[in-house]
């Protein structure tokens, strides 16, 4: 049985911080730290909470919490009789997680996806910063259009770092059948766990309009989605235009 050293206390750390965290919170840690390192890929069990109890030198209480806490993050994924899986993007219920567009009637319904381009470029100043590279890096640009029973409702530019994505094309991305994190997290082992948005009302300009099949100056709802992966690393940048003539933004406050 291997035996995984508990975190000791950064002594750098700030002196008004703590000098210890809760063993959960350890045990959380280093859950993460081997999610991160691929030791369990996407869709595989992780080992049970009394081999994981055994492995940390923990109760199995310990373990417990600190699964409940990743579950709660959807980071895993409790089955009922089967164990606890890493979360993927290709589960029903994580799919639409960072898509919070609803319907007037709450029926969402098939989402089509068209995409209209992919290309490599230098990224501009704003998405560099955004994403944290170097001046001169590369990035992938992204445009396409999700359609919500067969009506264009949302215009995406998304940019993403283009060191992680090499060999991303639009042809890549249109035989993919799945959620298109689940093609990030699965082909290219970049798995979005959580996102910052800023959302304001626009209007839509003549390119964004004739896309959406709106008139110029219809109102938009503009959402600016930055996505991090483990570490908090920024890998995904969004800009996206929601229709919302007859859809409205969802969120759940807790």
């Amino acid at each position: 049985m291997a035996t995984v050293q508990l975190p000791d206390h950064d002594a750098s750390a700030d002196a008004s911080a703590p000098a210890f965290s809760p063993l959960y919170q350890q045990i959380k840690a280093l859950i993460t730290k081997s999610l991160q390192g691929g030791e369990w890929k996407p869709g595989e069990a992780i080992p049970s909470e009394m081999e994981l109890a055994a492995r940390y030198k923990v109760s199995q209480g310990t373990v417990r919490k600190a699964i409940d806490e990743l579950s709660a993050e959807n980071l895993l994924v409790r089955r009922q009789g089967k164990g606890t899986f890493v979360a993927t993007h290709a589960e029903q219920q994580v799919q639409f997680r960072f898509l919070r567009l609803m319907p007037d009637d709450g029926e969402r319904g098939g989402v089509e996806r068209r995409f209209l381009d992919c290309r490599r470029l230098r990224a501009p100043a704003d998405v560099a910063r955004a994403l944290e590279l170097k001046s001169g890096d590369t990035a992938v640009q992204v445009r396409r259009l999700l359609f919500f029973r067969g009506r264009p409702v949302v215009l995406d530019d998304i940019w993403l770092p283009g060191h992680l994505f090499k060999g991303l094309t639009a042809e890549r991305l249109s035989e993919y059948k799945g959620p298109m994190y689940g093609l990030f997290e699965s082909e290219f082992g970049v798995r979005m766990i959580r996102a910052e948005e800023k959302i304001r009302a626009v209007a839509a300009d003549e390119t964004s309009a004739e896309l959406l099949a709106l008139t110029p100056a219809t109102p938009l709802l503009s959402v600016e989605r930055l996505s991090f992966t483990y570490g908090d690393k920024p890998v995904e940048l969004r800009r996206g235009l929601y229709s919302t003539a007859s859809h409205f933004y969802r969120n759940e406050l807790s």
